[in-house]
């Protein structure tokens, strides 16, 4: 890959506009089989941003993955797989049910690797979300682009991860949960829903958990865990994939503002875990 080339995508910008209305949220709830009503003044709760500022793509302008093609706002990148690697989010002020909002995303970084299963490329975005001019949340996302799975690819084996949770809750990745996530955030990655090309082209065993899904339901349960605080904080990565139909669980301990979340896979690997800070309402 030509760094040169790359490079003149760094600083590139985008802004998309958007309500952040009641009915995707509700949609969410059901998702997650949550009782919670919500209406307009609500704070919407966090990861939940995510059901928002989608730029919908023509059909005829995906990818074989599914994804938008690269070269508008991403940089063309000779890499043919995605995935979410890990971020963070700042909550500066809530967001709420009824507001309309603003992001800006700015590509800040590009880094080209050599990893053990070939040429990899990170690539950093920005988002910052305001309101009335006033900023409510910055988050920095980064995402990995790989070269094609060859056909005798072997998964690693996940790390272990820890076992000292003070709280925790197990979830069932249906395929139905797996499709309405897909749907809610008009994410057409194929990964999350065709088997036949996750087992054929990309090589994994079934479909995938999306990561921001999985880290929304560790947000979700520092959340519910301590609804009389604010998440101000998050930092999180993934570590290895979680895939359907196995269940996984997600887990938290925390100490004073600090927190520290982690989901595992069935069988104790480490999946995603993530640094978490909180403040009093």
């Amino acid at each position: 890959m030509n760094t040169t080339t790359l490079d003149q995508w760094i600083g590139n910008q985008t802004t998309v506009t958007a309500e952040i209305s009641p009915v995707p949220a509700c949609q969410m709830a059901a998702t997650l089989d949550l009782d919670t009503a919500v209406q307009v003044g609500d704070p919407l709760p966090p990861g939940w941003h995510w059901l928002y500022f989608r730029e919908p793509a023509k059909t005829s302008a995906l990818g074989p993955d599914g994804h938008a093609e690269l070269g508008g706002f991403m940089p063309l990148l000779p890499l043919p797989r995605r995935m979410w690697a890990g971020g963070r989010i700042q909550c500066h002020r809530p967001l709420r049910l009824g507001d309309h909002a603003e992001r800006r995303s700015t590509i800040t970084s590009i880094t080209p690797k050599a990893g053990r299963s070939g040429a990899l490329c990170f690539v950093e975005v920005t988002h910052e979300i305001t309101v009335a001019g006033t900023l409510c949340l910055t988050e920095i996302q980064s995402l990995v682009y790989r070269e094609a799975a060859p056909a005798d690819r072997r998964l690693p084996t996940a790390d272990a991860a820890p076992t000292d949770a003070q709280f925790s809750k197990t979830w069932q990745p249906s395929s139905a949960l797996l499709f309405r996530y897909s749907a809610l955030t008009f994410n057409s990655h194929r990964i999350h829903y065709d088997v036949d090309y996750c087992r054929d082209v990309e090589g994994y065993p079934d479909l995938i958990v999306h990561g921001p899904l999985i880290a929304t339901l560790l947000l979700d349960l520092f959340h519910h865990q301590f609804p009389d605080d604010l998440i101000t904080d998050f930092r999180y990565r993934a570590r290895s994939p979680l895939f359907h139909p196995h269940p996984f669980a997600v887990h938290g301990t925390r100490n004073g503002a600090e927190g520290y979340a982690w989901a595992a896979d069935k069988d104790g690997g480490l999946a995603m875990d993530a640094e978490v800070n909180l403040k009093r309402r």
